[in-house]
């Protein structure tokens, strides 16, 4: 059993996008476990304000994204929503541009993301993980795209995303065949990150999130906006940010405290400034 702290600081989309925050690492849970954990406009439009709550937080370093009880991260979009919002190319424009802007929020988020996968991570669910920084998973999750069996297209930058960390032949599979894969499939080919048993996954993530919210979050920022400039081509690549914030680590007051914490031999106490 996935051992989630039920402390809730704040609710989105009728209590089915749970917002809390602890020890500088803040908490997003889908949570919709009777349909598990299935993606509604509504969710979608909350998850985009808990985002924005917890990026604006200056005491949260790092968020992690949980699916509520033991079947889902999130195994998609919520299929019964599809008649009224996705029944007709008009209505599934409409429909993505609503969720677009919540999964730009979350691929240019100024802050580290952790996705904790356990059950399903299907379809929506797949974007929203592609789409974090680390993906953790348990040894009993599931990933797959079913929109060939639905007969709809799966968006531009979810591909993209998808070919990027498993490469054109493994995404056209997984595309052609809308087959699910298992956890040890899925750290094979990239698309996850570390694969742990399920009763050790949530203090796993908790650890590498702590981790991260005690080092220097103007170094953390360093690294990705430098890894996101990398990725792209050279020619769009953002040389002056790179230059930008490389300068600020070396100004700034958390690499004095480094540097004396080093010699002191204690740990560091970064403010990030």
């Amino acid at each position: 059993m996935l051992d989630v702290p039920k402390a809730t600081d704040k609710s989105y989309a009728d209590g089915k996008i749970l917002q809390s925050a602890t020890e500088g690492v803040g908490i997003i849970t889908f949570n919709n476990p009777e349909k598990r954990n299935a993606m509604s406009l509504e969710m979608w439009e909350g998850l985009g304000n808990a985002l924005i709550e917890l990026r604006d937080d200056s005491d949260v370093r790092v968020v992690v994204l949980v699916g509520a009880g033991d079947k889902a991260f999130v195994s998609g979009a919520d299929i019964s929503q599809f008649e009224k919002t996705r029944h007709n190319a008009a209505a599934s424009e409409e429909y993505s541009k609503r969720s677009a802007a919540q999964r730009a929020l979350l691929a240019d988020y100024p802050k580290p993301t952790i996705a904790c996968i356990r059950g399903f991570c299907l379809g929506g669910g797949m974007q929203v993980a592609m789409l974090t920084d680390i993906r953790m998973a348990s040894d009993n999750s599931q990933f797959g795209i079913p929109a060939a069996k639905l007969g709809i297209a799966y968006g531009y930058d979810g591909l993209k995303n998808l070919v990027s960390l498993v490469g054109p032949s493994w995404a056209r599979l997984i595309m052609y065949t809308g087959m699910r894969i298992d956890s040890a499939e899925a750290l094979r080919i990239g698309l996850v990150d570390r694969v742990l048993p399920d009763t050790e996954l949530w203090a796993a993530t908790m650890e590498i999130a702590r981790t991260i919210s005690g080092n220097a979050p103007l170094a953390i920022k360093a690294a990705k906006i430098t890894i996101a400039q990398v990725l792209k081509d050279s020619d769009k690549r953002d040389m002056n940010a790179i230059n930008d914030i490389g300068t600020a680590c070396m100004d700034s007051e958390d690499f004095r405290e480094g540097r004396q914490a080093f010699m002191e031999k204690r740990k560091p106490q970064f403010k990030g400034r």
